[in-house]
């Protein structure tokens, strides 16, 4: 098979009109060749740092819609459903994966549960992390998000990076805002990337310190302009990657759009591809060709090198993707789960009190960090309640694993004008986590999510809307095109409710992500990821 167009050779930094001829999956030969084909060839795409499971699909159903945007592989950390299933669910992933031509690299999840603050549905210890760092399909130990138990010398936790290291494989960070000494000391017990920074200095100390940065941008967190202006500098040091993209974001597009916003910014395109396609090869020792002679046929057809619009996806020599069409097939799956949980009643969500003044989680837009901020209080017959006018509404975090009283916080910025919106995808444990403006419709969100053993929802009154997630209650049994119809409908939903955030879905996810400050809600109580404890809701 020969294809022809426009070479571009990153690596010698040049363009050039030319053939590859590909035999047996394998690039034989790359020869200058005068033609007039003016699509470009390049190096398909790679997701530096993706958790597949929030895409919503499994890996096959993932596959068929990132090759349409010319990514070929990605390093995903398959975190969310070892902290719903453990180890089986690692290697469920990894097997699924392994039933499509688009080159999944997973890591071992090296945080389940992510803290002792909230309750997961499964623990992976060192030994088992031993176990599947030792595995051949394990390419890497996933981020450490316990940074305090790097800086703090935890035993269990610096078991686990020394097994990564003794398989010579990689360390993922997760270390936002981390800097000064305490950054030392955590890239000092080896730990080699980090994709949470969210400024530029913070970002330019870590290159500065020898951690690869990997600019993020993804549906909920977006750190691509805070990050890009150090790409031209560093651009042996960074990757790109998406962290989280939903069913209707993937449709849209994938590494592609990161490329295409860094060209329009001016920047040199062979230091942009090498970000996109290079490094994360190189760093990860991944199973990826690099349009080279006796690389595997890893390559992309694309119009230009300006939007990126993919013709083509070649993997294993094998065209996969053309003009718009997946020729990835659909694979069976199977759909583990794990909801153990009775429905629940309206005086599980009712919080008496006497407080003028209460701590609010202060969601914000683009990040996963939030903040503390103070605010009156609005007792009714001595309940705290939602306070709609002033956008400071209830939310619960309800333990899907065993039956136990839910967690009650109040949350700003979601902007529900009426009814309430539910997710069993938060991370990291996956509880169901609600956000809404009375208690009767928090109420209704969560037995409909119990009543289909996982799901997103949006509901006002007998109006009602799901997409239900009955593989690990976080990823759908169906294609990524109908999963994303359903989700746009629900997300649009979610703003004829009131609110005004842009995915308002995927922030939700983040609301009991302890591991990023500062306030959060677990499944056990309220909690500061600046002071990494338990604080009370009332102040005065």
């Amino acid at each position: 098979m020969q294809i022809q167009g426009q070479i571009v050779d990153i690596q010698n930094k040049r363009i050039y009109s030319g053939e590859v001829t590909v035999e047996n999956g394998k690039i034989i030969s790359i020869v200058e060749k005068e033609h007039s084909i003016t699509n470009y060839i390049l190096p398909g795409f790679t997701d530096a740092h993706i958790h597949i499971e929030s895409s919503m699909l499994v890996p096959s159903e993932f596959a068929k819609i990132a090759v349409l945007h010319g990514t070929v592989a990605t390093i995903s950390d398959p975190h969310e459903i070892a902290n719903v299933l453990g180890k089986e669910g690692v290697h469920y992933m990894i097997e699924n994966g392994k039933k499509v031509p688009l080159k999944f690299h997973f890591g071992a999840p090296s945080c389940v549960p992510a803290t002792f603050f909230e309750t997961a549905g499964a623990v992976i210890d060192s030994e088992q992390i031993k176990e599947l760092m030792a595995l051949p399909d394990i390419y890497y130990l996933s981020e450490m998000m316990n940074y305090p138990g790097v800086l703090f010398d935890d035993e269990e936790v610096l078991k686990k990076i020394e097994w990564a290291k003794h398989y010579g494989k990689p360390v993922d960070g997760h270390a936002p805002g981390l800097r000064g000494e305490s950054i030392k000391k955590y890239i000092a017990a080896g730990i080699t990337t980090d994709h949470e920074c969210f400024t530029y200095d913070e970002a330019k100390e870590k290159l500065s310190l020898g951690m690869k940065v990997i600019i993020r941008e993804g549906s909920a967190a977006k750190n691509f302009e805070a990050l890009i202006d150090l790409l031209p500098d560093n651009y042996e040091n960074m990757m790109f990657c998406s962290d989280d993209k939903h069913p209707d974001d993937l449709i849209l597009g994938h590494i592609n759009l990161h490329c295409a916003r860094a060209v329009a910014k001016g920047m040199d395109i062979f230091k942009i591809l090498q970000v996109a396609c290079v490094n994360p090869v190189h760093h990860y020792k991944m199973d990826v060709g690099l349009l080279q002679e006796n690389d595997a046929a890893d390559f992309i057809v694309v119009e230009d090198l300006i939007d990126f619009k993919v013709k083509q996806t070649y993997i294993n020599g094998e065209l996969i993707a053309e003009n718009g069409q997946s020729f990835v097939k659909h694979v069976p799956f199977e759909t583990p789960n794990n909801f153990n949980i009775s429905s629940k009643e309206l005086a599980d969500f009712t919080l008496p009190s006497s407080a003028s003044k209460i701590r609010v989680i202060e969601a914000l837009e683009g990040q996963l960090i939030t903040k503390e901020i103070h605010h009156s209080s609005l007792l009714v017959d001595g309940k705290l309640v939602s306070d709609i006018e002033n956008d400071i509404l209830k939310m619960a975090v309800v333990n899907r694993y065993e039956n136990t009283q839910p967690a009650i916080a109040f949350i700003k910025n979601f902007g529900l004008k009426r009814g309430a919106i539910g997710s069993s995808v938060a991370h990291d444990c996956h509880n169901i986590v609600v956000v809404g403006t009375s208690d009767e419709e928090i109420l209704s969100a969560v037995n409909l999510l119990i009543a289909n053993t996982g799901g997103i929802c949006a509901v006002n009154g007998s109006d009602k809307k799901l997409l239900a997630l009955p593989v690990a209650g976080i990823m759908s049994d169906k294609d990524g095109w109908e999963t994303g119809k359903l989700y746009q409908e629900i997300d649009g939903m979610a703003k004829e409710l009131g609110s005004t955030l842009k995915a308002p879905f995927m922030t939700l996810s983040f609301m009991a992500l302890l591991v990023i400050p500062d306030l959060k809600l677990s499944d056990k109580g309220l909690f500061s990821g600046n002071s990494f404890s338990f604080v009370d809701i009332e102040i005065s």
